[in-house]
């Protein structure tokens, strides 16, 4: 979704096109065991026919505050340089060469933020020092690891600024589905590097909600290959709430109010090889605090209306928002063809051809959840507050 629409006709259009879900055909969806789903159960429930009925969510519609409302958030606050959020530690079977970063150490600060729908987890801990990490003693006489698969990394298009083209995706990048409401329906998502090395980002609004189920992410998928990676399934807790982070005062403020902390967490188990989304297809390195402003950023989404996901490369800005509303600054970006679907989008600072990851520092979303026109796109800015959210995930994630 990229805006909340206001037009009523226009929003029943898209509950329409929704629709409830495909029946399952003979040898197609098999029913999910309750509390029970993994890659097998979501590989069997989103069939490729599944995944192209899916639609794009429809608006959410603005949610009274649970409190009474606090004054309007000021803009998120720049610490004199970006923290980045590096993978702490040490890769099982690489699938590509982590890139060097400095090591920043947050500053402690207060939590406060909750999960929106995980109703049991585990007592935050706090985040490691970033460094080097003493290598656990090896196990006796291990038996040798099989050489990983490297993605093919697609061509990237070249293009002028803003001119969005569609293209082959990014292994990183891919849709992540979800059934809310009696419909089946898919935002864009991506793989942030974390130390358990499963953590994915999307956008809060595409994950909002107690009724949001039977959530998978589908790493570069398009129309001919629907799972090339398969599917790594959003992991249930023993109460069979997914483990998804969104900042408290997003559920209570609702999606105008508190636009800008539209940025959702959420874990993932194997995928039906056994393996880590991260071990897989990579991760994109979280960046936190590197201002609005950056001279070449690029914008992947799939569109509802493309067989291929979506790629456009343009400079960035910092829109601060007049309505009321809507408080709050956020980075906007000129691409054309963004529309429904590519909620939750990822914005990447130097990305890296040859390992097709780069420096995370936006989500489609935010602004009127990521723009009114599909050919302006906007992000939660990445300040602290996104940062302590990151680290509750991680803390929450960590793989046993």
């Amino acid at each position: 979704m990229r805006g909340t629409l206001t037009v009523a006709a226009a929003a029943a259009a898209l509950l329409v096109s929704a629709g409830p879900l495909p029946a399952a055909e003979a040898g197609g969806a098999v029913p999910v065991a309750a509390g029970r789903w993994g890659a097998h159960e979501a590989e069997s429930f989103w069939t490729p026919e599944r995944m192209a009925a899916a639609r794009p969510l429809p608006p959410v519609p603005p949610q009274s505050p649970v409190a009474p409302q606090p004054p309007a958030m000021p803009d998120a606050p720049v610490s004199p340089g970006p923290t980045v959020m590096p993978d702490l530690t040490a890769p099982v079977t690489p699938v590509r060469p982590p890139a060097a970063v400095p090591a920043v150490t947050p500053s402690p600060t207060p939590d406060v933020t909750t999960p929106d729908v995980t109703t049991s987890e585990p007592t935050p801990t706090p985040t490691p020092t970033p460094g080097t990490l003493p290598a656990p003693a090896p196990a006796p006489a291990p038996a040798p690891a099989p050489a990983p698969e490297r993605p093919a990394l697609p061509r990237i298009p070249a293009a002028g600024p803003g001119v969005g083209q569609d293209f082959g995706g990014l292994p990183v990048v891919g849709r992540m589905y979800l059934v809310k409401g009696g419909g089946s329906y898919f935002c864009t998502a991506s793989v942030v590097a974390s130390p358990g090395r499963n953590l994915v980002v999307s956008a809060a609004h595409c994950l909002l909600g107690a009724d949001t189920r039977q959530v998978a992410f589908v790493p570069q998928y398009t129309r001919a290959k629907p799972r090339p990676f398969g599917m790594f399934p959003v992991v249930r807790t023993s109460a069979g709430r997914s483990k998804i982070w969104i900042d408290q005062r997003y559920r209570t403020q609702g999606v105008n109010r508190a636009a800008a902390l539209d940025v959702a967490f959420a874990q993932v188990g194997p995928g039906p090889k056994g393996r880590r989304v991260q071990d897989v297809v990579g991760g994109n390195r979280l960046v936190t605090g590197a201002g609005y402003a950056h001279a070449r950023a690029t914008l992947i989404g799939h569109p509802s209306t493309a067989a291929r996901p979506r790629l456009c490369v343009n400079r960035t800005t910092k829109y601060t928002s007049t309505d009321a509303r809507i408080p709050g600054s956020f980075l906007r970006i000129a691409c054309t063809g963004y529309p429904g679907g590519t909620s939750g989008g990822p914005f990447l600072l130097r990305l890296d051809n040859r390992t097709g990851t780069g420096d995370l520092v936006g989500v489609i979303g935010g602004w009127k959840t990521g723009g009114d026109k599909p050919d302006v796109s906007y992000s939660s800015y990445f300040g602290a507050d996104i940062r302590r959210l990151y680290e509750k995930a991680v803390a929450g994630a960590k793989a046993p």
